[in-house]
């Protein structure tokens, strides 16, 4: 086995892990927390996998109503479901999780876990003769596991912190199907081949990054002002009117 293709693979999952954990500067979480989060993203690659040959048998559709299934069901739908359980299994009832930033900490982790791993079966074992695949990975689909864990993050502790039921409801369901729909159009503008569709791949790119440091800066700016400015008056809860 190709150590350095292991080493190309895990990079950048890690090394945005170690990131977000440093962002989260005020009130971190616990480390053993976060590093079970994260291998709890990876173990969950298993049942995906089987879950999406699973939903891959559906899929009588085809040209680009089919590659649309693929990538909204078979891929976005599953693995952005795994991996908010993984979050609502281990994080979401701890008493670490006691601030909204920590929302999208926890679905980061969990995103970056399952993308790890993902990286490692692309990189080392389905096209270790491809250099670049290394490359685009780490530059593109790494990244964007991690765009959509700060979206799951952003509605998950919106629905924590709520005390209105409807909203509440409301703000879990947007923490599955937001990231879904974001994954996969990521997805579907790949898988297509369009050229028209790929014009707008940069643009949607450069969404994703704008709209989710948006996301990750208001919660940022939360828990500054709560853990150094002393506002007991815990969390920001005008969402939820």
């Amino acid at each position: 086995m190709n150590v350095n293709l292991i080493v190309t693979a895990v990079t950048p999952g890690m090394t945005l892990a170690i990131i977000i954990y440093l962002i989260d500067r005020y009130d971190r979480e616990p480390v053993g927390l976060l590093l079970k989060t994260f291998f709890g993203g990876a173990i969950i690659v298993v049942p995906t996998i089987f879950l999406e040959s699973f939903l891959i048998g559906f899929n009588f559709f085809g040209g680009l109503l089919g590659i649309a299934y693929t990538s909204f069901i078979v891929a976005g739908f599953s693995e952005e479901f795994f991996k908010r359980m993984v979050v609502m299994r281990v994080a979401y009832h701890h008493a670490a999780f006691d601030e909204k930033l920590d929302g999208i900490i926890y679905c980061v982790i969990a995103s970056l876990g399952f993308a790890t791993i993902e990286n490692i079966m692309y990189v080392v074992f389905r096209f270790p003769d491809v250099e670049t695949v290394g490359l685009y990975r780490a530059i593109l689909s790494v990244p964007a596991h991690m765009l959509f864990g700060i979206t799951m993050g952003y509605y998950l502790s919106l629905a924590k912190f709520c005390n209105n039921p409807a909203k509440k409801r409301e703000f879990y369901s947007k923490s599955l199907f937001v990231p879904m729909i974001l994954h996969g159009t990521f997805n579907f503008i790949l898988l297509s081949g369009d050229s028209y569709l790929m014009i707008i791949f940069v643009p949607y790119i450069y969404y994703l990054w704008r709209e989710n440091i948006k996301k990750l800066n208001q919660y940022y700016q939360e828990s500054k002002r709560i853990n150094t400015l002393g506002d007991n008056g815990g969390q920001d809860g005008s969402e939820c009117e």
